[in-house]
């Protein structure tokens, strides 16, 4: 099942999400354009536009509305819970396979940590611990996962606490394995665009005899300004058929233990993840 975004939505509407499509088709809108488009009420329109600003999917300035750069769009998690759903379905079901009953698991701040939580009911008993929220509000209801919800400074981009709070909160604890994400493999390496969420997952990392990275086949080839780890440092790398054949055979002639996913169908609709 595909993961809730953020707590206490049910997704966005169907009126929200073309509006959405279209600011993102045209680039950069008029607010009169859309009222005329859309046929709506200015006061319907504009609880509209807070809510996919305050979402991360767009920004308002004085009478237009535009879609965010590249980089901001790639960083909201509404935007990335949307990106390769098959793939992140793929991904988990093998990290699944990975956990035992009674492990002491971390999940990160990534939108695929959100596809795996989704998995954890049907393995048993287990101590989940993790950084974000909307993750700590799916598993928290689980009778069978007992939940530990790292502090620090809430960032409602990533849905996710950060910062000294969260990292020391982290160094009292013994993972057995970390599953985690990031944005961009360059190489035989890991990157990301945020400083404060590579303190957070650098951490987790210290902190766990086993490090699992999971990430797809679209983000192999693309860099990102932050360097995160070397791939090398994860004693495994989950991601899907979708890789290039030349890439993966130089992983893992460097020595990576790659695993590679077959792509899955979603269980529900993408549009009632948001």
């Amino acid at each position: 099942m595909i993961p809730d975004l953020l707590p206490g939505s049910r997704g966005l509407s169907t009126r929200r999400q073309a509006v959405l499509d279209y600011v993102t088709e045209q680039g950069c809108v008029l607010i009169q354009d859309l009222l005329s488009h859309f046929v709506m009420t200015r006061a319907a329109m504009n609880r509209d536009l807070h809510a996919l600003a305050t979402q991360g999917l767009i920004r308002k300035v004085g009478e237009s509305v535009t879609t965010l750069s590249n980089a901001v769009a790639a960083s909201s998690i509404t935007h990335r819970a949307r990106q390769a759903v098959q793939e992140k379905l793929g991904i988990t079901a093998i990290a699944a396979g990975l956990i035992e009953e009674g492990d002491t698991i971390a999940l990160d701040d990534s939108t695929t940590s959100r596809f795996l939580s989704e998995r954890l009911s049907s393995i048993g008993h287990l101590t989940v611990v993790t950084n974000s929220l909307g993750i700590s509000t799916k598993v928290g209801r689980s009778r069978d996962i007992s939940l530990i919800a790292l502090g620090g400074h809430y960032n409602p981009t990533f849905d996710a606490f950060l910062g000294v709070l969260c990292e020391r909160s982290v160094t009292s604890l013994r993972i057995n394995t970390l599953f985690m994400s990031t944005s961009a493999i360059y190489g035989l390496s890991a990157y990301h665009q945020d400083e404060d969420l590579i303190k957070a997952k650098s951490a987790l990392m210290n902190m766990a005899d086993r490090r699992v990275l999971m990430v797809d086949s679209r983000k192999f080839g693309v860099s990102a300004l932050n360097h995160l780890a070397n791939l090398s440092d994860f004693d495994t790398v989950i991601t899907d058929s979708g890789l290039a054949e030349d890439v993966a055979n130089r992983l893992v002639k460097a020595g990576i233990n790659l695993r590679i996913a077959e792509m899955q169908p979603p269980e529900i609709s993408v549009a009632a993840i948001a």
